[in-house]
């Protein structure tokens, strides 16, 4: 596709891979001892590792190319604005504040710029909204010193089918065998943050053997609602930021200004806010008047006063029930526990902690396994710096919750959502342990999982340790019998030969003994029966004092309905109950 071919060798001393006679020599000197050692663990009937055979040493012009595509069934995107969102770094309409999916807002342009660097290629978008006929196709690449779409085809082809979303497909160079597991993680980590999505992986190579193909099944149709755009809250703006609002304002004087560009700022709050910053202000004055160091005295009266804290009306987290969803069907666990708290606010911005605890399951290592997620994205790398691992390795006493940190399979989910992440590094690869607000927040919503956990626990260890009780008794019903039906033989002979005198009911029992009315095997049964009736009668306290019903539950299935019924949905934090209006 773009030129590369494999070129005879003229002068091979010019190239990295190059073996000069004497490490030849070396390297076959070495292999040779191997082998030797190799043959006498053989004869000592030693168990030996296969060896493989030795590779040629890989050039640094040796690459790997891969041709990624992504395809959805989203909304799609506009067709005169497809060369903009993909060709030009920095084209984003981010003005108001919102909840984002994402870091940088540069995702697939940073894929565009590392094609362009690795292959040279442009990169191919196919993209149709919900109801159009046509398809839009784009073939673009970036002028990355202009900064501006290079555009090579942009073009309508026919919809027949009616598709909606978007594909974009890319040629990059890379390397499949050292981030494939990254990947991997990564893709099941959408799959527990995201159980209404399902995904599709494959990886197509050129030997069959090494193709990978996984799906992510969908679960669930109860989506997040999506996120509102709110104002500005006064304590988390910067002198930046007021000079853009002020600049973009449609308003025409400072108390309209404060009242219409700010959440929680009333008119009678704006006045008194007026007044406060000094003689140089009044209500009326214009706003685009505003001088520099006037503009500095609202930021530093900003910084000073005391406001209302946001709400968290404006964010969108997972919710409870879907992360719940997400980790059962990922993971497996035995059990799990999952708490969504309330909105809380650090510098002005609204955020909300979202965790799960899980205890077992499938494909988890044994020990801490944490997930961690920023407005519904996994966080892969720099983990050890984290808020979220830091708690849980160092804030969070396990065993007092009846939890072996070391032992068992614990899977810890943390999401958090917020209008800003407060990102560290350049990289934005996780959250800083420095801000006192999530630091709490993150642990209080980890210990609320593992109280409910731990009430299972204690649950499941009286359940076992009843069972345990049962089994012993159970254990010792026929040598019990047997000794009391021996004791019980002899009384009935001295009782009928006269020699000892006994009690009218006592008497009857003996005499069916000598009937043989009474025999091992009868004393054996009513010993059985007691022994199941006590272990009723104390599991069924025990489903008292805790409050669980008497009656046997039954599972119910319910059938799913047609998408032309209209639905209501009442949520629960562990489920979602449906009706069909």
């Amino acid at each position: 596709m773009i030129g590369l071919v494999d070129c005879q060798r003229v002068d091979e001393e010019l190239y990295d891979d190059y073996e000069t006679a004497k490490a030849r020599e070396k390297r076959l000197a070495k292999e040779a001892r191997a082998h030797e050692t190799q043959a006498k663990n053989i004869a000592l009937g030693k168990k030996v590792k296969e060896t493989t055979a030795s590779k040629g040493m890989k050039g640094r012009g040796e690459a790997s190319f891969y041709r990624v595509t992504c395809k959805d069934n989203g909304r799609g995107m506009p067709h005169d604005d497809i060369p903009n969102m993909f060709g030009r770094v920095l084209s984003g309409t981010k003005y108001g504040l919102k909840q984002t999916r994402g870091k940088f807002g540069l995702g697939a342009k940073m894929a565009l710029i590392w094609s362009k660097m690795s292959t040279g290629l442009p990169i191919d978008i196919s993209s149709s909204m919900k109801g159009q006929n046509y398809i839009s196709f784009c073939r673009l690449d970036i002028d990355i010193h202009r900064n501006i779409p290079h555009l090579h085809l942009h073009e309508k082809k026919s919809n027949d089918d009616k598709w909606h979303g978007a594909e974009i497909l890319v040629v990059i160079e890379g390397n499949w065998t050292t981030y494939r597991s990254k990947i991997l993680h990564y893709m099941r980590q959408m799959a527990v943050i995201t159980p209404y999505a399902q995904f599709h992986f494959r990886f197509i190579s050129e030997a069959s053997d090494k193709n990978v193909t996984i799906k992510f099944a969908r679960r669930t149709d109860v989506m997040p609602p999506v996120p509102l755009e709110t104002k500005y809250h006064p304590s988390s703006v910067d002198l930046l930021l007021i000079k853009r609002l002020i600049a973009e304002t449609s308003k025409q004087n400072l108390l309209q200004f404060l009242q219409h560009e700010f959440v929680n700022i009333g008119k009678s709050h704006a006045e008194r806010l007026i007044g406060e910053m000094g003689p140089d202000f009044s209500p009326k004055m214009s706003v685009k008047s505003l001088t520099d160091q006037q503009i500095v005295r609202i930021h530093q009266l900003f910084r000073q006063a005391k406001f209302d804290d946001p709400t968290g009306d404006c964010l969108s987290p997972a919710g409870e029930y879907n992360l719940r969803l997400g980790i059962i069907k990922e993971l497996h666990p035995d059990m799990v526990a999952t708490y969504s708290g309330s909105a809380q606010v650090f510098e002005g911005h609204p955020f909300i902690v979202e965790a799960g605890v899980s205890v077992g399951g499938k494909d988890v290592k044994h020990g801490l396994n944490i997930f961690r997620f920023a407005n519904r994205i996994p966080l892969l790398f720099e983990q050890g710096a984290d808020v979220v691992t830091r708690t849980a390795l160092k804030r969070i006493n396990w065993g007092s919750y009846k939890i072996n940190q070391t032992q068992d399979k614990i899977g810890v989910f943390v999401s958090i959502v917020s209008t800003k992440i407060p990102f560290k590094g350049t990289g934005k690869e996780y959250i800083g342990d420095d801000i006192n607000e999530i630091a709490t927040a993150v642990k209080s919503a980890v210990q609320q999982c593992c109280i409910q956990l731990k009430s299972k626990i204690v649950k499941k260890m009286q359940a076992r340790e009843q069972q345990e009780r049962k089994r012993n008794l159970s254990k010792y019903i026929p040598d019990a019998s047997g000794a009391v039906y021996e004791v019980l033989r002899e009384m009935a002979q001295l009782h009928s030969l006269k020699k000892k005198r006994y009690e009218e009911e006592d008497s009857e029992i003996l005499k069916k003994v000598s009937a043989h009315l009474i025999t091992k095997e009868t004393l054996r049964e009513r010993l059985s029966e007691h022994v199941e009736q006590v272990d009723y009668e104390m599991a069924l306290e025990y489903a008292t004092q805790s409050g669980v019903s008497e009656e046997p539950r039954e599972d119910v299935y319910a059938q799913t309905l047609e998408a032309k019924n209209k639905f209501m949905d009442l949520h629960s934090p562990l489920f979602v109950f449906r009706l069909a209006c």
